[in-house]
């Protein structure tokens, strides 16, 4: 337990910061099964627009420290190659 008011406020601070990741988690994650089932339907366009809807959620959690830019780059780029074979 935090004696200290500095660590109080730390606990605190932890469990908002937790809450809004696990948020923008999730909602990330739900973008990309949506992405993904687009594409198993062949619809290009929408396949398209979503895409670029994936990507920018992609780019602002890693702006936010939600994942490495490494491993956002990766799930671009894998979501990319999907999309490109949709179009072959």
């Amino acid at each position: 337990m935090a004696n200290t008011p500095q660590a109080r406020k730390r606990a605190r601070q932890n469990v908002m910061h937790r809450a809004r990741n696990m948020s923008q988690r999730s909602a990330l994650r739900s973008s990309i099964k949506k992405l993904l089932k687009i594409i198993e339907s062949g619809e290009r366009q929408a396949a398209e627009q979503a895409y670029r809807e994936t990507a920018s959620k992609i780019d602002s959690a890693t702006s936010k420290g939600l994942h490495h830019r490494n491993r956002a780059a990766r799930l671009k780029s894998r979501l990319n190659n999907r999309l490109r074979a949709l179009n072959a």
